[in-house]
């Protein structure tokens, strides 16, 4: 199910992340660790998380996914492993809600793209998933939110 889009022009975000290109079929078991690599990496710095975690999508095709594992701090990440710093720029961005099984995000995806260009506006190539609530939060997939966020060109 997908709350009704807004559009919305969001400010600039500090970020620590980690960048990551692999197989689809190797997602579940490389993301976990990646999350927990990230999260303990900022808080051993004292610098967040300020907000939920999110990825980045730079390229999914059918047989690969290219995107980066990131979460909000509030000071500069140094660098430690595969931990980076990122900045978010400023953007105007579509933005809805999901609330679902993460199975369900592809079709979620497609319904939001569908809106995007109905209402005339071009999506950038890129977009980005914030989990709001997932399997930490209740084992019923049926209550995960997901925020989805697509830049706009225009």
């Amino acid at each position: 199910m997908l709350d009704t889009p807004v559009v919305v022009q969001t400010t600039a975000l500090l970020t620590a992340i980690i960048p990551l290109k692999m197989a689809r079929s190797e997602m579940q078991k490389i993301m976990e660790p990646g999350i927990g690599e990230v999260i303990a990496a900022v808080k051993a710095q004292g610098i967040g998380p300020t907000g939920p975690w999110f990825t980045h999508h730079l390229r999914i095709t059918a047989e690969e996914f290219d995107f980066e594992i990131c979460v909000p701090v509030s000071a500069p990440v140094a660098a430690i492993g595969r931990v980076r710093q990122g900045q978010w720029p400023a953007m105007k961005l579509a933005r809805t809600i999901y609330t679902g099984p993460y199975e369900g995000l592809g079709a979620a995806w497609g319904e939001f793209g569908a809106w995007i260009t109905a209402n005339g506006f071009s999506p950038a190539t890129d977009l980005w998933e914030r989990y709001l609530s997932g399997p930490e939060s209740d084992a019923d997939s049926a209550t995960y939110r997901t925020e989805l966020n697509r830049p706009l060109l225009d």
